[in-house]
């Protein structure tokens, strides 16, 4: 099984697999419904300063992902969706969605690298 990132804007293909939105705030423009989604884990995305301050600047990326890192580090809630993807992994694929524009500088491909790195998980 694969853990995949999408933004929540590209309208699925198909459905195969547990779909989670790591945003802290709702994406604009997307319904509950049409969103399609397993489950908000937005206690998981970055701090409210912290998305503030990053503001989607690429040249700010790899102090954000230190500084992101860190907080997946502090949060309680970090091991928890480790183990909770790493059994989803063993069923089915795992989407991380997201509304960034950016597909490369955006917090879910910090959220997805760290997870393999913790979870030990080789395939995404």
């Amino acid at each position: 099984m694969q853990l995949k990132l999408e933004r929540i804007y590209t309208k699925p293909v198909d459905l195969d697999g547990y779909r989670l939105l790591v945003d802290r705030l709702w994406p604009r423009g997307i319904s509950k419904v049409n969103a399609h989604l397993d489950e908000w884990v937005k206690e998981i995305a970055p701090s409210t300063a912290l998305r503030q301050w990053f503001d989607h600047d690429p040249e700010k990326y790899p102090e954000f992902v230190v500084r992101y890192q860190k907080e997946l580090q502090l949060n309680k809630l970090t091991p928890e969706l480790v183990a909770k993807i790493t059994v989803q992994l063993q069923k089915t694929n795992v989407i991380l969605l997201y509304g960034a524009k950016d597909e490369q500088h955006n917090q879910a491909v910090v959220l997805r690298d760290y997870l393999v790195a913790k979870g030990d998980l080789s395939i995404f």
